[in-house]
């Protein structure tokens, strides 16, 4: 009796120990991230928001919405060391053109939202509303509008809107321009800007630009809608 009675102890520790396997073969196998696009954004999602919005953390820009071209362009730079930012040289060192191209043309189809709200008027100073609009014929510097449009939302395929992005942001790229830690395809035409405005200049811009609210719609024109101001390489 007491035999029987272990083996039957013996059996349903057993018979316990095949079903719990079962079950966390089964818990592993409905754990397994979907294959698709969207999941694998979700590793852009930490820096850049769930669907590209952007965060609270000022370091990092919002890309929903930006044109497919331009973001494209943005990531092959920075697998291919054009633009450094060590995070980002690492995330893409290994990825390839379609799987960037993929990752472009979801974020590009993601609705532009304001994930922060602009900052405040008083930090704006009228003289960058003037680089903006009119830009600084005396050191040659073109207004942002005549390459990212009237209402600042960029062109397909390559030129980015300027909206929805932080001072500091937009300050350390202009920066990074002019000291050349970041390219574009020649002609560089932002390297060609850059390094034409002062430090004064660039704080003015950003404090400006980061001030105004997206507009809606915020799509980007449409390619041709018009001619850049100067040539440029991101922009056939």
């Amino acid at each position: 009796m007491k035999r029987t009675t272990a083996r039957l102890s013996k059996h349903a520790r057993m018979t316990a120990c095949i079903l719990l396997a079962c079950g966390w073969a089964q818990s592993a196998e409905l754990s397994v991230a979907p294959d698709t696009i969207e999941a694998r954004a979700q590793g852009c999602a930490t820096c850049h928001g769930p669907h590209g919005e952007g965060v609270k953390d000022l370091n990092f820009p919002r890309i929903a919405g930006k044109p497919a071209g331009y973001l494209w362009n943005q990531l092959r730079n920075f697998r291919d060391g054009q633009r450094s930012y060590p995070p980002m040289n690492y995330l893409v060192a290994y990825l390839h053109d379609d799987y960037l191209k993929e990752l472009a043309d979801y974020f590009a189809t993601q609705s532009l939202k304001q994930s922060t709200p602009p900052e405040p008027d008083s930090a704006a100073p009228a003289a960058g509303e003037r680089l903006a609009r009119q830009g600084d014929t005396g050191s040659g510097v073109p207004a942002c509008v005549l390459c990212h449009g009237k209402r600042l939302t960029g062109i397909e395929p390559g030129i980015p809107g300027l909206l929805g992005l932080n001072s500091r942001y937009i300050a350390a790229q202009l920066v990074s321009w002019r000291v050349g830690t970041r390219h574009a395809l020649s002609p560089d035409c932002m390297r060609e800007v850059a390094s034409r405005l002062s430090e004064t200049q660039i704080r003015e811009v950003a404090a400006w630009l980061a001030a105004q609210p997206i507009p809606a719609p915020a799509e980007p024109a449409i390619a041709g809608s018009w001619k850049t101001a100067i040539p440029c390489g991101s922009e056939p």
